[in-house]
């Protein structure tokens, strides 16, 4: 048995409820760091940088899904719709942080989005992750037809772009980690277009996603 199968014959034993459970434990963690006094002077934007990072991250992990089952032949798919989940659940606490704790001025948050170009970008990539969270379960599927539902949840390559654009946006100067960021997302959607799907005379040709 090459590594491949070893893998994939393991991850189907490993059901995909427990990474809920694994993804919620460190937003905890970091509440109650903040809250013990463990985040520096400024625990709020301590708590708002890093959950929009581990968004980012999350972002990544579920574009990585089809490349890895292309190219290397591992079946993640069942942990998909647990991962996009998550994603939105960082990236909404990573706004509700800013919106309730850090600038809580409603008319002010008005403003940022109108006149920051990378509160503008950030809010614009939210925007379109709430209707794939929405449609994120069996009953959307069903409703909306496969072909339509994954039609709309390849917003996410859009999310993703911003997400990192919003990123390079906002820190000061150029620096060379939002960069990297943005190098492994656009790789990432390369290894995802057509140029790299495998021929149809591929036996274990992987569906499309």
């Amino acid at each position: 048995m090459d590594v491949a199968a070893a893998l994939n014959a393991a991850f189907k034993r490993i059901p995909s409820w427990p990474l809920y459970i694994m993804g919620v434990a460190p937003v905890v963690w970091l509440f109650y760091q903040a809250i013990t006094g463990n985040l520096g002077v400024d625990p709020v934007k301590k708590i708002e940088h890093q959950m929009g990072l581990w968004g980012l991250w999350l972002l990544i992990v579920g574009l990585s899904i089809t490349p890895l089952c292309r190219l290397a032949g591992l079946r993640l798919m069942k942990y998909r719709r647990a991962i996009g989940v998550l994603t939105f659940f960082y990236i909404l606490v990573h706004l509700l942080v800013w919106l309730v704790l850090d600038v809580q001025i409603l008319s002010q948050v008005w403003q940022d989005i109108l006149k920051r170009p990378y509160i503008t970008i950030g809010m614009a990539g939210f925007v379109l992750l709430v209707p794939l969270a929405l449609t994120s379960n069996n009953w959307s599927v069903r409703k909306m037809g496969s072909a339509a539902w994954r039609r709309l949840h390849k917003l996410t390559y859009a999310i993703a772009i911003l997400g990192s654009l919003h990123f390079v946006m906002l820190v000061k100067g150029w620096q060379v980690e939002p960069l990297i960021y943005m190098v492994v997302i656009l790789t990432l959607l390369m290894l995802r277009s057509k140029i790299f799907q495998r021929r149809p005379a591929d036996v274990h040709r992987p569906a499309k996603v």
